[in-house]
């Protein structure tokens, strides 16, 4: 069973409070984009994980987010043993959620091929236990986030005929190294609101607040900001808690040259 997970973009991120457990509790729009990895999974007589592709940090294979959500429903499920073979693709410390994308497929995969019977529902409440914005894969349709980042609310949210630019300049950010600058406060205006009105006007309006603290710090994704405007973007920010920096266009983007060097993905949304 093969398929292909997928990478989101935040579409405004909001830092509202610091929890008592230790997370943050945000606001903030998800959409899924087709920048995807490939994930196989197969019947066999002894478990076995590899990759290929991007090289994915830490040395325990028994860490990967693939091999937890089997281990997860194997403990729950008796399944028998599989193969895992991940093909990585979307860059890691991206902001684009690829690690928990992998996670949620292989969630469904699993329930597919051992006709598990699990709902949607059961399936997020799963994902959720491996990482807070896992759940959004599950049905992985636009959605407006809220508290862990593993809460939807609905949204109309369409950006179908827009054209997305996504660079990932190289540079990694850990979720924690995001978090440890940012300064949560309730914002003046809802989010939900800006993302209901024009795109046009969310250049004035929708913020990302992990910019505050990370364009100083990696002057460069501010660099990328600018000039994804400068190519004619009506809309352009750091997704999640970076590093890639997007933007939204009406018509096909030619990839500008000082972008050449970077992961790059184009296409229609």
């Amino acid at each position: 069973m093969l398929s292909f997970p997928n990478a989101k973009i935040n579409i405004g991120l909001r830092i509202t409070a610091k929890r008592p457990d230790g997370f943050h509790t945000l606001q903030s729009g998800f959409y899924p984009v087709n920048w995807t990895d490939a994930l196989e999974i197969i019947p066999t007589e002894t478990f076995a994980f590899s990759s290929s592709g991007l090289t994915i940090p830490g040395s325990n294979p028994d860490q990967n987010l693939c091999v937890r959500a089997y281990t997860m429903l194997r403990a729950d499920f008796h399944l028998p043993p599989v193969q895992i073979h991940l093909h990585k693709i979307i860059p890691i410390g991206a902001g684009l959620g690829g690690g928990s994308s992998d996670a949620a497929f292989a969630l469904k995969m699993l329930n597919e091929r051992f006709t598990l019977g699990l709902t949607r529902g059961q399936l997020e409440n799963y994902a959720r236990r491996l990482g807070s914005d896992c759940a959004f894969f599950v049905e992985n349709r636009p959605v407006y986030c809220i508290e862990k980042g593993d809460v939807f609310e609905e949204i109309d949210l369409d950006l179908s005929g827009y054209h997305a630019l996504l660079v990932y300049p190289n540079v990694a950010i850990s979720t924690a190294e995001a978090y440890a600058g940012v300064r949560p406060q309730q914002p003046e205006t809802s989010l939900r609101g800006q993302l209901t009105a024009s795109v046009a006007t969310w250049r004035d309006t929708v913020r990302n607040d992990f910019e505050d603290s990370l364009f100083p710090k990696y002057p460069l994704l501010a660099r990328i900001k600018a000039e994804l405007y400068e190519a004619g973007a009506v809309y352009a920010s750091m997704s999640g808690s970076g590093s890639t920096v997007y933007g939204l266009f009406n018509t096909p983007v030619l990839v500008p040259n000082q972008f050449r060097d970077y992961r790059v993905w184009e296409g229609r949304l």
